[in-house]
Parts: C-alpha cells; sequence; structure tokens
C-alpha cells in the first residue's frame, strides 16, 4: 500500500539542525501573513515595517537590544529546565520574584550605596531561586507534576504581589499600585550615555556565556543533562536526581530573578502591575527556537525583541493590530515543535509491495 511513514533518525545532520529554526521561522511567517491580509495591510509592506524599525536608527537598535536583555535571562533559565526536564513554566513569578527582592532592597534607606546594586543582583537571583525551588521540591519529594505547579505559581506570585502594591507597597506619593521608587544610587549604570543601555543587558550577555560554560564543562552541566536524556541509567550511573533536579531549579530561578532585577534597576526603577508582559512565557518560545542552546538563545531573544519593537510602528503605518507580535509568538512556538519532530524522524514513502 502507497503512503507515508515517519522513520526514526539514528542522528540529524548539523545542517538540518541550523537550518530548522530558521524553516520555522520562515514558516511562521508565511502563516501569519494571512493575518495582514485581513487586516487590510499588504504583506511585504508591514513587515518591512516591523522588522527595520527597530533597526533603521542608532536609538532603536539599542533599544531593541534593551528589550531582548530580560528575554536572554527568561530563555536561559527555561533552557537550563527544560534540559533536566524540569519543565519550568515558572520564569514569569520568578521573575516578578526577582523584581520585588530588588525593589524592597534597592528602596532601603540605611545600606551603604556602594552595596545596593550587588545586593539586588544577589536579592534578586535568591528570591528567584526559592520561588522556583519550591515546585521542584514537590515534585522531588512529592511526585506533583512540575507543570502545573510551576505554571499556577506564576498565579499565586502575581497576585500577592499586586495585594502588596494595593496595600502597604502603595505608593504614598502618587497613589498608583506602585512600590516606591528605588534610590538613586540603586539604579544600573548605563554603558552608552543617552540611551537605556544599562548593566543588565551586560550581565544577559555575561549570563549566556556562563550557561554555556556550565553546561559543555562542568559536573552540573554534565549531570543536568544526563538526568534529562536518561534519568534511569543516570541513577545507575550514580548520579543524584532530586540533587542535580534541585540544583537545576535554583539556577533556573535565578537567571529568571536576574531578569526581574534588570527591569526594575535598569528600566522602570519601581515594581508595577504591567513590570513584565509575559517574559516568563515569551522565555518558553525563545528556548525552543534556540533548541535550548544557550548562545541560540541570543539571537531568539533579539529575533522576538525585533518583533515586540517594532510592532507599534507596524501598526501606526500600516493599521496591523500590534497583537499580531504575540500570534507570531505562539505560532513559531508551534512551527519549531514541528521542526523539532524532523530532527527526530524522516519521512519515507511506503513502497509498494510486489506480487
Amino acid at each position: 500500500m502507497n503512503g507515508l511513514r515517519l522513520e526514526p533518525r539514528a542522528h540529524s545532520p548539523w545542517w538540518l539542525n541550523l537550518l530548522l529554526p530558521l524553516a520555522a521561522v520562515g514558516a511562521t511567517l508565511v502563516l501569519c501573513s494571512g493575518l495582514v491580509v485581513l487586516a487590510g495591510a499588504d504583506v511585504l509592506t508591514a513587515y518591512t515595517k516591523l522588522f527595520l524599525s527597530s533597526l533603521s536608527t542608532a536609538f532603536n537598535l539599542v533599544e531593541t537590544v534593551v528589550k531582548a536583555a530580560p528575554l536572554v535571562f527568561t530563555g536561559l533559565a527555561v533552557t537550563v529546565a527544560f534540559r533536566a526536564k524540569f519543565w519550568n513554566i515558572g520564569a514569569e513569578g520568578q521573575l516578578l520574584a526577582g523584581a520585588m527582592a530588588a525593589a524592597f532592597i534597592g528602596a532601603r534607606p540605611g545600606l551603604p550605596a556602594w552595596s545596593l546594586v550587588p545586593l539586588m543582583i544577589a536579592g534578586g537571583a535568591l528570591a528567584g531561586s526559592a520561588w522556583a525551588l519550591l515546585p521542584a521540591v514537590l515534585k522531588t519529594r512529592c511526585k506533583v507534576d512540575d507543570v502545573v505547579t510551576t505554571l499556577l505559581l506564576n498565579f499565586v506570585f502575581f497576585y500577592g504581589m499586586m495585594a502588596l502594591l494595593d496595600g502597604p507597597w502603595k505608593d504614598p506619593l502618587s497613589g498608583y499600585p506602585d512600590s516606591p521608587d528605588i534610590r538613586m544610587e540603586a539604579e544600573f549604570p548605563i554603558l552608552l550615555r543617552a540611551t537605556r543601555l544599562h548593566l543588565g543587558v551586560l550581565l544577559a550577555a555575561l549570563a549566556a556565556a556562563g550557561v554555556w560554560l556550565m553546561l559543555r564543562h562542568t559536573t552540573l552541566g554534565f549531570e543536568i543533562d544526563a538526568v534529562g536524556e536518561n534519568p534511569i541509567a543516570a541513577r545507575y550511573a550514580g548520579i543524584p536526581i532530586a540533587a542535580v533536579t534541585l540544583l537545576t531549579a535554583a539556577v533556573s530561578g535565578a537567571l529568571a530573578g536576574l531578569a526581574g532585577v534588570g527591569e526594575v534597576a535598569g528600566i522602570h526603577f519601581q515594581v508595577m502591575a504591567g513590570l513584565s508582559p509575559g517574559y516568563g512565557y515569551t522565555g518558553i518560545v525563545i528556548a525552543m527556537l534556540a533548541r535550548l542552546n544557550p548562545i541560540g538563545v541570543v539571537p531568539a531573544a533579539i529575533f522576538f525583541a525585533v518583533i515586540i519593537t517594532g510592532a507599534e510602528a507596524m501598526s501606526r503605518a500600516t493599521g496591523v493590530p500590534v497583537f499580531l507580535a504575540d500570534v507570531i509568538q505562539g505560532m513559531s512556538l508551534i512551527t519549531m515543535l514541528a521542526a523539532l519532530m524532523l530532527t527526530q524522524y524522516r519521512i519515507r514513502r511506503n513502497r509498494p509491495k510486489h506480487e
């Protein structure tokens, strides 16, 4: 009988691994072009505005890089967790935990000025780790599904944060549900004059390099990959599965927490309800598009930063709603998952049987 079948691959060639993310992006843009047409705009004009407006001037380029910094952190957080099969959907809550810790430390009047930035970085990372360790402990001790707990804890933290912002943390000067501003000495240094290019962007680049080195050249990185690939074989090899899962969660949460620190210390200088427009969830798409490669997270984050930054310019010029950027993000995940299947299987045609 003629037809098609999926045949497992013994290994996938390097060129296929490189080509598939690009093919996924291309397929996403083709599929989303139908929405552009429905909005009554020219596809080429809309996509030109979407991508080139973010890169057309030095100011826009810097803003795109600044927007990419939290996406790099959340993409790295998801990358580390997913490689160990710890399904951390909670980077959004961990980002907010880091932001809250940074805002609390940065507003303390009694701390020495020189200690504020280091303490905010350390406090934000620890807060993100602590919030990520909660579902990790539930998984290792009680066998609770980590997808459910990490996802639900996002809402737990968000509404807990809003209760604080509407209550004891409400800014007494403005009356809005925002935390008090951090001290001027707690703000991240600006790396390029007359721009918003702050220290957090440099920290994001260093974090990508650091995660790559950890995964490639440390015992913990080997154990993370071993647990993710085959936990049964890892256990027989003497690798402590529970301890590696907890360490993975701690590292993942710390990276997400640093994204929150950067938003507080480098951009907003306080905590507010709209601090994160879903950076934690976008990090999942970025990690998958990068194929859980920490170096690949950087260009994937820049790609999404270009879309986010250029969406408003595209909307003003063509009338296409800015929500197209959200559709592109979601569609990228779907096409990338389909592309990943092609790295594990090849499509073969069934040969007819000759009688």
